[in-house]
Order: structure tokens, then C-alpha cells, then sequence
């Protein structure tokens, strides 16, 4: 049975102020970073790769609310302005604190394949034990439309059910390019009753 069509809500588009960055090399980067900044590189369609400095909380902060998808609108204070998502984000491994970011141009109207969040909802039979087999789906569509999330019901999915990619439905714009025969969720009996009945066939076919 295939899901319900859903609605969407788009990633909203966050202005964030920058600077040229002419300091490179670790040392600059250093520098930059303990001004409170985050160095990044702007790149794509075929334009040369631009060098910034980002407010590092500013930038955190609008990471947070939209995740890899945050659609950005870069605003440098030599006057250029350009529209662009996260294209690969770097992370202290101790503090998590963002220490480089690569940024990706995109336009409007423009398509782009990314991973989009599952946002699970309802819930499986009584008594069943859910499991989320996938936690984003790959997906094709516009640069400036990129959903937050994308739901996939277990209202009601029954003990020993799954759901498959292929029963999600998504607004029109958004084309799913993960595998259709993937399992999203599925339902199983609670691990102890599921042992005591093979324990007691078990038993049984001992006798």
C-alpha cells in the first residue's frame, strides 16, 4: 500500500555576512579560527574557487537549523553575493567546533542530487518492536527547494511487516534515487517473546 502524499517543508534560506580570506596555510587558518571565524573555500560552476572567512557562531548556528542542505546566501564585504549549501563541513574530532567549510555555488532552478533526514511518524503495532533500517533517503531536486525532511508513516505497520522505499511518496519536484527495494522500517516481534517461542518449538521437536 503506498503512503499518503505529503507536504514539505523547504530548508529556508539563511544570510550570513563574510570576508575575503588572502591569509592561507595552516597558520592562517589558525589565525582565523581564533578570531572567532571559520575559513571556507566557495566553489562551483565553473567559477575559480573564492576564499572567506565565516562568524564562526553565525555559521554554527545556521548549520544546526538546516543541517548539510542549509541553503546560504553569502553576503562579502567587497560587495559580491552568492547563493550556496554545504558541501562538506569539517569538525574539530574533540570539541565538534566547525574548523573549514566547503561551500557549493548552486542557482535557481538548479537540481542537485543529497541525502534528506527521515522524519518517522505513528507508530507500529501494539507490541511490536520498529526498527528504522535507513535515517535519510538520496534524493534529485531543485537547489532552492530542498525539503527539511521527508515523513515516512509506520502508522499501524504490523509485527513481521516492513516498509519499502518504493511506497514513499514525495511532493512533486522530488525524485527518490535510493533503491526502491531498500526496507525503510520494519516491525518484529520483542526479542524475548520471539527466543521463548523457539525455545519452546525447540523443546518440542526434542521431545
Amino acid at each position: 500500500m503506498l503512503l499518503e502524499k505529503q507536504g514539505s517543508i523547504s530548508v529556508s534560506e539563511v544570510r550570513i555576512s563574510a570576508e575575503p580570506r588572502t591569509d592561507f596555510g595552516k597558520g592562517g587558518a589558525r589565525r582565523t579560527r581564533r578570531a572567532g571565524k571559520v575559513p571556507a573555500v566557495v566553489y562551483g560552476h565553473g567559477e575559480k574557487p573564492t576564499h572567506i572567512s565565516l562568524p564562526g557562531l553565525e555559521f554554527a548556528a545556521a548549520i544546526r537549523k538546516g543541517g548539510a542542505n542549509q541553503l546560504i546566501s553569502v553576503e562579502v564585504s567587497d560587495g559580491s553575493r552568492v547563493l550556496v549549501i554545504p558541501k562538506d563541513i569539517q569538525r574539530d574530532a574533540l570539541r565538534d567546533d566547525i574548523v573549514h567549510a566547503d561551500l557549493l555555488i548552486v542557482r535557481q532552478g538548479e537540481t542537485i542530487t543529497t541525502d534528506i533526514p527521515i522524519n518517522y511518524v505513528g507508530e507500529g503495532e501494539k507490541g511490536g518492536l520498529v526498527v528504522h533500517e535507513l535515517n535519510t533517503l538520496t534524493v534529485e531536486v531543485a537547489a532552492t527547494a530542498i525539503p527539511e525532511t521527508i515523513e515516512v508513516s509506520i502508522e499501524g505497520l504490523a509485527i513481521g511487516s516492513q516498509r519499502y522505499v518504493r511506497e514513499i511518496t514525495v511532493p512533486e519536484g522530488i525524485v527518490i534515487l535510493t533503491d526502491g527495494d531498500q526496507v525503510v522500517a520494519s516491525v518484529s516481534e520483542p526479542r524475548g517473546e520471539a527466543d521463548a517461542e523457539d525455545e519452546a518449538a525447540e523443546g518440542e521437536a526434542a521431545e
